[in-house]
């Protein structure tokens, strides 16, 4: 059975790519990568490092265009500063709304795009990186549990029934997804989280926030961390 990961690059769907060719073989997975107008482009060339490193079969995909009336804080056409702040700190601010590092409908954009891709290359799951700590407080509620369950449900019938999406964290926290994924032995020296796009991670926006966290809450030092 065919797999297709949607593949950022970073700590989570690292994760996911590890355990997919665990199940399938990396004969049988393809990783996507998808551009859709962030202000930096490493985290995407970290991607084709890590598909290079398992081997499987490396796609990308532009959905910039999509996103040009938004002025979410990660896009490079935005003015808006990004957060050097955890979320729980954002979501203070935002009146039960999204945190600004929203990209709207992202998560439902880039798997309807998927499907289509796994149609066409006989995949019979999606694999994706959404976990808990990331619908907590509705901060992106496209990585929330029933919104993958709609999706889910969409796209399997969608598909004529031949496609279901795998969201294996869903229900498990960043702390969660670490553990599995050191057991896999993912290579996260590899990977890409930061918000920003310098040399080292900022260790300040939300996401590093959260990383480092994670790691830690298992014992270990996040990779990109160390001196």
């Amino acid at each position: 059975m065919k797999a297709l990961v949607l593949f950022s690059g970073g700590l989570d769907s690292t994760t996911c790519l590890a355990l997919a060719v665990s199940k399938h073989g990396a004969e049988n997975v393809i990783a996507l990568s998808v551009f859709y107008g962030q202000s930096h482009d490493k985290e995407i060339r970290c991607a084709k490092q890590i598909a290079e490193y398992y081997g499987v079969q490396f796609k990308t995909l532009d959905l910039a265009e999509i996103f040009s009336d938004s002025d979410c804080s990660l896009l490079s056409k935005s003015e808006s500063d990004i957060p050097k702040e955890s979320y729980a700190e954002q979501l203070k601010k935002t009146d039960g709304k999204p945190v600004s590092t929203y990209v709207p409908f992202r998560n439902g954009l880039f798997l309807a795009s998927a499907a289509s891709i796994a149609l066409s290359n006989e995949c019979e799951f999606i694999y994706y990186g959404a976990h808990s700590d990331d619908a907590a407080g509705n901060a992106y509620p496209d990585c929330s549990v029933d919104f993958n369950n709609a999706m889910n449900e969409a796209i399997y019938l969608g598909s004529g029934k031949q496609l279901r999406i795998e969201a294996p964290f869903v229900e498990l926290n960043k702390a969660d997804v670490v553990r599995i994924g050191t057991e896999l032995k993912a290579p996260y020296k590899l990977t890409w989280s930061c918000y920003e796009g310098g040399d080292k991670p900022c260790g300040r926006c939300a996401t590093c926030i959260d990383r480092i966290a994670a790691f830690k809450a298992n014992g270990l030092t996040d990779p990109l961390m160390e001196v």
